[in-house]
């Protein structure tokens, strides 16, 4: 099933050959889907990236030189738009949590299935955050230490305030849009002046100013 008329734009960074064919394999087997690049490295990927514009990146955490948080740290105000998938084989909480504080928008195990794969990725492209449940438990678990930090949210509208809310608690776009009683398109809006304001370029940096998560 489409979920756009135009294709969702993927790249990829694994330094694994074999993982690296069949994820784009995989990619390409979907109408509305288009791999537009795939990268051995980071630092291939930094070079490269900033042109492609693709509206989904998938990271691997572990690779040679750079790491995957560190080529995160550094794509997200060069790819605003872009939305990151981190894969790696381990549930390592201190690298999930900063996966997601450098600006990643969900978190996979690999080699996920298919069906997995292609499904956090039309997720996150239409505005969720998917990772896996003990991984969902283990982010809630840090975020509800923290209360929302109002001196970040100060310039935020009461609506805007509405939106970045649910996007603390899990909502995906399309939630948001029900919830409030708007447009889809009208959440988008929201979450663009979101990012301005709070001066960020990612779900999770908006979520984690929010929460004053440092």
């Amino acid at each position: 099933m489409n979920t756009a008329t135009i294709p969702i734009t993927v790249a990829l960074v694994e330094d694994d050959p074999r993982i690296r064919r069949s994820l784009t394999t995989i990619l390409a087997q979907e109408e509305d889907i288009r791999c537009v690049g795939a990268f051995p490295s980071a630092e291939e990927a930094l070079m490269e990236l900033p042109s492609l514009k693709p509206k989904v990146l998938l990271m691997d955490v572990n690779l040679p030189g750079m790491t995957g948080v560190d080529c995160v740290r550094q794509l997200s105000g060069k790819v605003p738009g872009t939305q990151i998938l981190m894969l790696t084989v381990h549930e390592d909480a201190d690298v999930i949590f900063n996966s997601l504080a450098a600006g990643a928008s969900g978190y996979l195990l690999k080699p996920p299935r298919a069906s997995e794969l292609i499904a956090a990725v039309r997720d996150v492209f239409t505005g969720g955050a998917p990772m896996t449940s003990l991984i969902a438990r283990k982010v809630v678990q840090s975020f509800n230490h923290h209360a929302p930090a109002a001196n970040e949210a100060e310039g935020l509208s009461p609506r805007e305030t509405e939106v970045l809310d649910r996007l603390a608690k899990g909502f995906a776009y399309k939630e948001i849009a029900a919830d409030l009683g708007i447009s889809y398109s009208t959440v988008q809006t929201h979450i663009e002046r979101i990012y301005e304001k709070l001066h960020v370029h990612s779900r999770s940096h908006a979520v984690m100013k929010y929460l004053g998560i440092k």
